[in-house]
């Protein structure tokens, strides 16, 4: 493992464990039960040889984790970056697991990684890449089995690469094999804007919740992709005030609000923020401390840490992103009264869209986006009042009451699942 994931603050897998021994000793979980959910059920790490476009042979790393199945299929995306690592992708198999479970859709948590840099790829290098990594998980996954998606650096296109593939060692077209496919090829409308929208109606929840107002609150938002980007979009038309946004290169600012369509606009014809005039430029660590009613790391983990935390001037923070606060950084959110609408809740906005998309494509009828974006709204709203009265019932933060509420989930399908000997 690298150096710069070394510290155990840095580590997510050890994060997600400190947040789980904290919501098994809550839930008095039994030992063994504790035993099976503590570590990933299966894992595989793949060499991936690929010819490059200068006739030269690369061989990536490729990695897939399925953290549990004891309630329906693992379910989870593929990212491809540098610094990809297999405790990354544990953790983030492991947060599926709990986010399925406390929106309470029938899936279990899987994940998956490569080690590649995809800015520095071609299209035809990225589709020999995809079709090599599908083609080395065939054995794990399936529809019924485990059900990949599209995250960091990946897209519809790459779905699609990845369906076809499975589809022609199949023997017949498996749209249900991923989700976050392109909607001719069976994606579902609404998939594109689930989890920022998500990450918007729970921003929504947590300001009624704790007796902000439903207008006119302003709007901090790091990372502007489809969750951090469509997020704010949605927030400003709730009636907020965005006052600044990042992407990797760094962050603009308008303590008057920002014309966010403008901003997307932007960034869809450059590339990126750099050279935007109707805004001021800040470096992009410097966003995360400007002063807002609502925080929205919606970029990376780690993000919020014991380094950062006790400069961070917000009354709500929503986590788009998976795992960008430590649980070091949790502990002096809580003692400055931030409330914390955890990662587990605030994006599954997207898995629950991916879980219409699946059952769409099994039964091979579509729903207009409308459908989907109310049968979303129900089921967060729904999932928001279960965590925070779990949370009440353990006298406990939303995240822990997030986690006592998936883990006793998965934990009563073990349960009365039993053991197989």
């Amino acid at each position: 493992m690298t150096t710069a994931h070394s510290s155990a603050e840095s580590n997510p897998f050890v994060q997600m464990k400190h947040r789980l021994d904290k919501a098994a000793g809550l839930l008095d979980l039994d030992p063994g039960l504790y035993a099976i959910l503590s570590e990933p059920a299966q894992e595989l790490t793949t060499a991936l040889p690929v010819q490059m476009d200068n006739g030269t042979t690369r061989v990536f790393t490729g990695y897939r984790v399925q953290h549990s199945v004891a309630r329906g299929p693992a379910k989870g995306g593929i990212r491809y970056a540098p610094d990809v690592h297999l405790d990354e992708v544990r953790a983030l198999a492991a947060w599926m697991t709990w986010k399925c479970a406390v929106v309470n859709v029938p899936f279990g948590g899987g994940k998956g990684g490569v080690i590649c840099d995809p800015r520095r790829m071609s299209q035809g290098e990225l589709e020999r890449l995809t079709r090599r990594y599908a083609s080395s998980l065939l054995d794990i996954i399936g529809p019924e089995r485990d059900v990949p998606a599209p995250d960091m650096n990946t897209n519809e296109q790459i779905m699609a690469w990845f369906m076809d593939t499975y589809s022609m060692h199949a023997r017949s077209t498996q749209t249900a094999i991923v989700t976050g496919k392109p909607i001719g090829l069976g994606g579902s409308k609404g998939r594109r804007e689930a989890t920022g929208l998500g990450v918007a109606f729970s921003a929504r929840e947590a300001l009624k919740h704790i007796g902000l107002a439903d207008k006119g609150c302003s709007v901090v938002v790091q990372g502007c992709g489809n969750v951090g980007g469509l997020g704010a979009q949605f927030m400003q038309e709730m009636g907020h005030k965005v006052i600044a946004i990042s992407d990797i290169y760094g962050a603009v600012h308008n303590q008057n609000g920002l014309d966010i369509l403008g901003v997307l606009k932007y960034i869809g014809e450059k590339g990126s923020l750099q050279g935007y005039t109707e805004a001021d430029h800040i470096a992009g660590k410097d966003l995360l401390e400007l002063e807002c009613d609502v925080l929205i790391p919606a970029a990376t983990e780690n993000q919020l840490t014991s380094a950062n935390a006790d400069r961070i001037k917000t009354k709500v923070i929503v986590e788009g992103a998976n795992g960008p606060t430590t649980a070091d950084a949790d502990a002096i959110f809580e003692s400055k009264g931030i409330y914390v609408v955890p990662d587990i809740l605030a994006n599954a906005g997207g898995v629950t869209v991916s879980y219409f998309e699946w059952v769409q494509d099994r039964m091979g009828y579509f729903w207009e986006q409308k459908d989907v974006f109310d049968r979303m709204e129900r089921i967060m709203v729904e999932a928001f009042d279960s965590v925070a009265t779990t949370a009440e019932k353990y006298k406990t933060s939303p995240r822990i009451g997030a986690y006592c509420l998936g883990v006793d989930r998965v934990a009563y399908c073990l349960k009365m699942r039993g053991i197989y000997a």
